[in-house]
């Protein structure tokens, strides 16, 4: 029988619908065999936007996947703080404020961005992050809409 560790709780709510269940699982673990952007810069996308909007789930999975990748659990839950943030390097504030923009204010990014994130990264690195983001933007809701509860 397969485990999905922290994870049981979401893959048990996606699985009253098999299909959603077997697609998102399978993309998640070929994003994270195949993944061009480093797990830093992912996880501070994921967790950034989870502060966002304000999934709990999320940020409490992610949290600890971001301490292993050096930033602090206060330092997590201040990433919102991110222009002044202490434990982010100039990339992860890229990363962060981006994360941000593409939850909040996506209709207003503009060429400066893309530019800025150019400098640091590749198109399929930048195809990757904003997927994920959008992707964490929709676990967010599944997550807080279905009340998936915190397995972690």
């Amino acid at each position: 029988m397969t485990t999905y560790g922290p994870f049981e709780g979401q893959a048990a709510a996606m699985a009253n619908r098999l299909p959603v269940f077997e697609h998102m699982w399978r993309l998640l673990t070929q994003l994270a065999d195949e993944g061009v952007l480093p797990k830093r810069y992912l996880e501070l996308a994921i967790v950034a936007v989870s502060l966002v909007n304000q999934c709990d789930f999320c940020v409490a999975q992610h949290t600890p996947k971001l301490a292993v990748e050096g930033i602090t659990t206060e330092g997590a839950a201040n990433l919102l703080d991110w222009e002044k943030h202490p434990e982010l390097t100039e990339v992860d504030r890229l990363v962060v404020e981006y994360a941000i923009a593409v939850t909040s204010n996506w209709h207003r990014i503009r060429d400066a961005m893309f530019e800025r994130l150019r400098a640091h990264f590749n198109d399929a690195q930048i195809v990757e992050l904003t997927w994920r983001i959008a992707l964490c933007g929709a676990f967010n809701r599944f997550n807080d809409v279905l009340q998936v509860e915190v397995d972690v």
